[in-house]
């Protein structure tokens, strides 16, 4: 579904992605794991077009879509959740669903207002109440339905546990788990790795910008030197 090469980004002159390369096989959940800082979230930048990469290959679906606007991105079937959430605060939530909302996807079950609010059934008790006015996590939670208005076939998402109440985070995990089980191909940035774990196939370590190690998390959870070289805080 998704497969990055050679990827290289720059912030002036800080050389931030650094020949980072993985790849998000169809139907499965991937993360990134790192520390903070790691380059986790420049990855997710450059992929859906909001840093334009300096040199490598992103290839969605097989095509090549490095370096293109963001908005023909998204049209294109990819979802981005951002780490800063970013809802329209004057907006309902019903009104924050349809901003997101684009044509059905050939293969794909379209989502729903309805849909979304079975799989958050707080956002269905507020459907009403603009978006400033929710808390952290009914705002994070708005943020991937209206993605998911996008009818996308792979999500980003961008450090989703991140600032979130433990039983918030257990609904976003169940949630996230949800989504997997519908078919969609999930990319998680994380540094969370206990929250990954229960989420993800598979895990690409970055480190300084690169990719340091990938493999399943089984593997990852069996390599202790590779969680206390890279992971441990």
């Amino acid at each position: 579904m998704l497969a990055v090469h050679g990827l290289n980004t720059h912030y002036g002159r800080a050389h931030i992605l650094q020949d980072m390369a993985f790849e998000v096989g169809a139907g499965e959940a991937m993360v990134l794991l790192g520390r903070n800082g790691a380059g986790k979230s420049t990855a997710m930048k450059s992929i859906i077009g909001l840093v334009q990469p300096t040199s490598g290959r992103i290839l969605f679906g097989g095509r090549d879509i490095a370096g293109e606007a963001p908005h023909r991105i998204a049209r294109s079937g990819l979802g981005y959740v951002p780490e800063d959430r970013r809802v329209f605060a004057d907006l309902t939530v019903m009104e924050n669903l349809e901003v997101g909302r684009q044509p059905a996807r050939e293969g794909l079950r379209p989502w729903t207002p309805a849909r979304l609010f079975e799989l958050f059934p707080n956002l269905g008790r507020m459907r009403d109440r603009p978006g400033g006015r929710m808390s952290g996590g009914e705002q994070q939670m708005l943020t991937i339905a209206r993605t998911l208005m996008g009818n996308p076939r792979l999500v980003l998402l961008d450090e989703p546990s991140e600032g979130l109440a433990p039983v918030i985070v257990q609904a976003m995990a169940e949630a996230i788990l949800a989504l997997k089980a519908e078919g969609l191909t999930i990319l998680l940035a994380e540094q969370n790795s206990h929250f990954a774990e229960g989420i993800a196939d598979r895990a690409t370590v970055v480190e300084k910008g690169r990719a340091v190690w990938s493999g399943t998390m089984a593997a990852l959870r069996a390599d202790e030197s590779v969680r206390a070289q890279y992971l441990a805080l």
